[in-house]
């Protein structure tokens, strides 16, 4: 999820605190320390600071993993709560612990997911029917800290707060089922392999890709009536001799390691140079798909000259960033 929302959670969380007669939910102390750790599995959002590649690997990566769930962040955040302003090390735990695990598992229900379950596996897990920015939960959520200032019950407030929350997960769960049919449906001939419905911050309209065994489809859900806007037949995998060029560039292992169904486009440049575009077809927006990888590939020497990984929403931007 965004950041107002971890944040709001961490601030409902102030609310059920409440309930511990062993600390103050409204000191500073407390509410830095839980409101902190609603964020702090994000702050792998610094590697963006180093490039697009290692970021796009490693973000709600380690970061989101049950050692740093479960037993890093939860001590790290209570220690200190205990250190700079004598709090009670067990009670600050088990609420940095709660704060944590919220953020990391509701991070599972947009596309972006997260790799929580590592180290078991490293698998993303992606159930794609909650948006990252989601208005809704934003209101629920700011609507239990306002109901709250005026005097309600905080704990109270948050069970029928998270339970409407609970309900509409249903419901968007739901609905992205009902879609997934009426995807299949639009294409009774053909085997469909992977079929991705996926939410925008407008409640109706969800993106849709899919890939049967020889195209990608890629259209949009308004209510109930789906439209598919690009078909790409599929290719033969890349040349050999190309893949053997790009494999071990950071930007393309980045991008095949994120992305779930994309397509390749070659074009051939100037002085046996060739372009090699890689484009994910989850992000279609306004006719143009943001998310990329492109490489530029010099034959003569079998090299990558350049290349770039991640969102740019203008063709311009990106032969700048290639550049």
């Amino acid at each position: 999820m965004d950041t107002v929302t971890h944040t709001l959670m961490g601030g409902t969380l102030l609310g059920l605190a409440t309930i511990d007669p062993s600390v103050d939910p409204l000191t500073l102390g407390f509410g830095a320390t839980v409101v902190g750790a609603s964020l702090i599995p994000d702050i792998d959002t610094t590697l963006k600071l180093k490039n697009n590649a290692v970021y796009i690997k490693n973000h709600r990566g380690i970061t989101h993993s049950i050692p740093f769930t479960f037993i890093i962040w939860p001590v790290l955040l209570a220690t200190i709560s205990y250190l700079f302003f004598d709090l009670p090390f067990v009670n600050m735990y088990f609420w940095s612990l709660l704060a944590v695990f919220l953020h990391v598992f509701v991070d599972i229900f947009n596309m972006y997911g997260t790799q929580m379950i590592r180290p078991l596996r490293n698998t993303w897990i992606q159930l794609g029917f909650i948006n990252t920015v989601d208005i809704p939960i934003i209101v629920l959520l700011s609507s239990y800290l306002i109901l709250w200032f005026l005097g309600l019950d905080p704990i109270i407030l948050f069970i029928v707060i998270y339970g409407i929350i609970f309900i509409y997960y249903i419901v968007r769960y739901a609905y992205q089922q009902t879609l997934k049919r009426k995807v299949r449906n639009l294409l009774p001939q053909e085997h469909i392999i992977r079929t991705f419905v996926m939410p925008t911050i407008k409640f109706f309209e969800w993106r849709v890709a899919l890939a049967t065994d020889n195209s990608f489809y890629v259209g949009r859900a308004f209510k109930s009536q789906v439209v598919l806007y690009d078909e790409f037949k599929k290719t033969e995998p890349l040349r050999e001799d190309l893949y053997e060029i790009i494999k071990y560039d950071e930007n393309f292992k980045s991008f095949t390691f994120f992305s779930s169904i994309y397509r390749y486009e070659i074009k051939h440049l100037e002085d046996q140079t060739i372009e090699i575009r890689y484009t994910d077809l989850r992000y279609l927006k306004d006719g143009h798909y943001p998310f990329v990888c492109i490489m530029i590939v010099d034959e003569a020497s079998k090299e990558v000259i350049s290349s770039f990984t991640g969102w740019v929403f203008s063709e311009d931007k990106l032969q700048q960033k290639i550049k």
